[in-house]
């Protein structure tokens, strides 16, 4: 059996997020739903799992809130259960930047999948990957920066060190599906970036769509659930595992390391410093129960 994967976002005001989560997981549970959303007073952000059917009892119960009719969802396949359990989880924001962006009153220009290439290819555009350093690692866009971040939030400390508006007039940026760069442009644009581009609907959709042979992509995509990692077509990626250790995704050359324990540790465990460790991929969400 294939299990259906929504991954999700919308930023709008919800200002009653508090009130509206024990509804919204009482109809992830009747409807056989498992996953995670997260709610904050900007809006909605997750990923779950189950039947289509299921999926779109969810996905029409959150556009019917006010100002979320137009939240859109990408779709993917697996033949195992991505998820344990359904959540929902109460944030402060979606996701933390740590500086004052707000996605609902400016932010990049989307490019469509199919443009993509031909804006990243020119000599005068910068691109930018807004994802953390183990996913760059697994897979990243031919020619993109590697901020080296281990928290969403310090990219706001590499763009000080390494971007300059007078000098860097376009900025390309992409991530998973498309939340961080709605963060990220609207966080470029108040710094006074004139034109700053990002990859609509993300790494995911333009996997979905752009042919291998055509693709700019190199590697595989992490992902935030049991497949850890995809590559184009959605396919789940074979030969890329996570350490159950610190949670870092493991080529196959990772787990030739003589440093790798089989089931325990790997290179990476040395350096996945305990104050930074939440910003690490979680070995715990890959367990069942």
């Amino acid at each position: 059996m294939q299990h259906t994967i929504a991954a999700l976002y919308h930023f709008a005001p919800l200002p009653d997020y508090k009130e509206r989560r024990e509804e919204l997981l009482a109809v992830m549970k009747d409807s056989g739903i498992k996953g995670s959303i997260l709610l904050a007073a900007e809006g909605v952000n997750g990923t779950i799992s189950g039947s289509q059917e299921a999926i779109e009892t969810v996905l029409a119960y959150l556009r019917d809130w006010p100002g979320f009719a137009l939240l859109k969802a990408r779709f993917s396949l697996h033949e195992a259960p991505p998820f344990a359990r359904a959540k929902v989880k109460l944030k402060k924001e979606l996701i933390s930047l740590g500086a004052p962006a707000d996605p609902t009153k400016e932010v990049g220009i989307y490019v469509a999948p199919q443009d993509w290439n031909a804006l990243i290819a020119s000599d005068d555009v910068v691109v930018v990957d807004a994802r953390n350093d183990y996913e760059y690692y697994l897979g990243h866009f031919t020619g993109a920066r590697d901020p080296h971040t281990r928290k969403f939030r310090q990219l706001t400390d590499y763009t000080h060190e390494a971007l300059d508006p007078g000098k860097h007039k376009k900025i390309a940026t992409y991530c998973t599906g498309g939340i961080r760069c709605e963060k990220y442009t609207a966080y470029l644009r108040q710094q006074g970036f004139e034109e700053v581009y990002h990859l609509q609907g993300g790494i995911l959709r333009y996997l979905e769509e752009v042919p291998p042979e055509q693709s700019l992509w190199e590697g595989d995509c992490y992902v935030f659930d049991e497949r850890i990692a995809v590559g184009h077509g959605l396919t789940p990626a074979t030969d890329v595992t996570a350490c159950p250790g610190c949670g870092h995704p493991l080529k196959a050359e990772d787990r030739e390391h003589p440093a790798y324990v089989a089931g325990a540790s790997c290179a990476y465990c040395a350096t996945a410093i305990p104050s930074n460790m939440d910003a690490r991929p979680d070995p715990q969400r890959y367990a069942r129960s």
